[in-house]
């Protein structure tokens, strides 16, 4: 169900601000969130709460009850996208600026194209992809060229972190694709996000981070910033992505993996003193290029698929939810 003359243009454009802005605002607002609370157990925080919702909500509008095998894709995706991916990222804002951090993040697609090309019996990329994948590490090494160990650039290490985190998202975004699934993707949404939200708990409690939550330290920025993650970063924003893979191509749709790291790299220049360096700047000339070229050829070579839930959905990150 492509957008017609019925689907008000005010309503596609409302969704598009939404998976715009409010999925590129997400890593300014993770940077706050950590500022005074411990990054994984936030996460997990969020996730489970924002999935508790959506799966509660999804069942009483009558989706289908989850199957034990379908508990099982959601709990490996969502170690892999929400653990490995978003819980990563969390960690890694405390030592690199959240503009920078969304930039590495855009580079999941080149990942899933390697990895699809390099596992057994795997599908060899499109000449655009493999010039799309060049560009892409070049853009990222040249990211990574800024890091340092004094508190003039990103410290290297998460800087690797964030590798790690994107790999991580990759994976289970390609695992995702043959995983079985309810049919309501919302409802596989939510699952994912129980399933993560309480492996991400289950980290920060191994991890000591309990200790660490001190009620009178949380500041009201970082508060108000979880509370932004969840109600708008993993509800809001997700539900009009959804809507709008109903309503318009997602050829269209996919544009936001080129949009979030600039909505990203502004916010935390504009209210997080973030610099913008020369090198930044052509960085993500080169890294959204890249995203662009893979995006690209991948649209021309692939049929339309079902509608994905949120761990295909990001082959960009937030991603995403993390988103993505």
């Amino acid at each position: 169900m492509l957008a017609n003359r019925t689907t008000p243009r005010s309503q596609v454009i409302l969704a598009f601000a939404a998976v715009y802005i409010i999925w590129g605002s997400t890593y300014l607002f993770i940077r706050f969130a950590v500022a005074t609370m411990p990054p994984f157990l936030m996460a997990g925080v969020r996730f489970l709460i924002a999935g508790a919702i959506l799966y509660i909500w999804m069942r009483l509008r009558g989706a289908e009850r989850p199957k034990l095998v379908h508990w099982r894709s959601a709990l490996i995706i969502g170690g892999l996208l929400l653990l490995g991916g978003n819980g990563i990222v969390s960690w890694a804002e405390l030592q690199v600026p959240s503009g920078l951090a969304a930039l590495l993040v855009a580079i999941v697609p080149l990942w899933m194209a390697l990895i699809d090309w390099l596992r057994p019996g795997g599908t060899r990329p499109h000449p655009l992809t493999i010039v799309g994948l060049v560009i892409g590490f070049a853009g990222v090494a040249l990211l990574a060229s800024q890091a340092g160990a004094s508190g003039t650039g990103p410290h290297l290490i998460g800087i690797l972190a964030l590798l790690v985190a994107t790999v991580c998202w990759a994976t289970g975004s390609l695992y995702a694709r043959g995983a079985p699934f309810p049919k309501t993707p919302l409802l596989g949404t939510g699952m994912e996000m129980l399933a993560g939200g309480a492996l991400l708990v289950g980290v920060a409690t191994v991890t000591g981070e309990w200790s660490q939550v001190h009620l009178e330290a949380i500041s009201l920025k970082s508060a108000l910033a979880l509370a932004f993650l969840i109600v708008f970063g993993s509800l809001v924003a997700f539900s009009a992505y959804v809507w709008l893979l109903h309503h318009v191509s997602a050829a269209r749709v996919s544009t936001y993996a080129y949009v979030n790291p600039v909505v990203a790299v502004f916010l935390g220049w504009a209210f997080a003193n973030e610099p913008i360096t020369p090198i930044t700047l052509a960085s993500a000339a080169i890294i959204i290029a890249a995203v662009a070229l893979i995006t690209i050829s991948r649209g021309r070579a692939e049929k339309p698929q079902r509608i994905p839930s949120v761990a295909e959905s990001t082959s960009q990150p937030e991603q995403a939810l993390a988103r993505r």
